[in-house]
C-alpha cells in the first residue's frame, strides 16, 4: 500500500506538472508555494534538481529506487513509493521530530518527476538489491 503524501503537497506537484506540460517552466507562484511549504528545503531540492542529481534505477523486476547525490557529495536511496529517504535529516526531522514533511532529498526526487529531469538507469535486479542492502 502506498502511502499518501498531504494533500497540499499532492495539489501543489500536480499543479507544477500540469504547468510543465503547457508551457514548460514552473510559474512563480508555484516556486512561491513550494517556498511556502517546505522553506529552505525547496531551495536546495531545486539545487539538486539543476544539478541533475537524481537518478532513478530501475530492474527488469518493476522495482524502481532513486539515488540522489546530496550537496555534500554522499548518495542517498529515496523510495519514492512510501515516500522514505536514507539520510540523516529524514530520520531526525521527519520521522522522530515530525517537523518537516519530506527531506530536500526526497522533495528533489519530486520535482525531477515533475521536472522530467531524472537521469535513468536499469540495472540487474541483484545490482538493485545491493544498493538496497548498500554493497559497493
Amino acid at each position: 500500500m502506498a502511502v499518501a503524501l498531504p494533500a497540499v503537497v499532492e495539489e501543489l506537484l500536480n499543479e507544477m506538472a500540469a504547468a510543465m506540460r503547457e508551457c514548460a517552466r514552473i510559474p512563480d507562484d508555484h516556486l512561491l508555494s513550494l517556498k511556502f511549504v517546505f522553506g529552505s528545503s525547496a531551495v536546495q531540492a531545486l539545487d539538486l534538481v539543476d544539478r541533475q542529481s537524481i537518478t532513478l534505477i530501475s530492474s527488469p523486476s518493476g522495482r524502481r529506487v532513486y539515488q540522489v547525490i546530496g550537496s555534500s557529495g554522499k548518495t542517498y536511496t529515496c523510495l519514492a513509493s512510501c515516500h522514505y529517504c536514507s539520510c540523516p535529516a529524514f530520520a531526525f526531522s521527519v520521522l522522530r521530530k515530525s517537523d518537516s514533511l519530506l527531506c530536500k532529498h526526497l522533495l528533489a526526487v519530486y520535482l525531477s518527476q515533475v521536472m522530467r529531469t531524472c537521469q535513468q538507469l536499469s540495472v540487474s535486479d541483484k545490482q538493485l538489491t545491493d544498493i538496497l542492502m548498500e554493497k559497493k
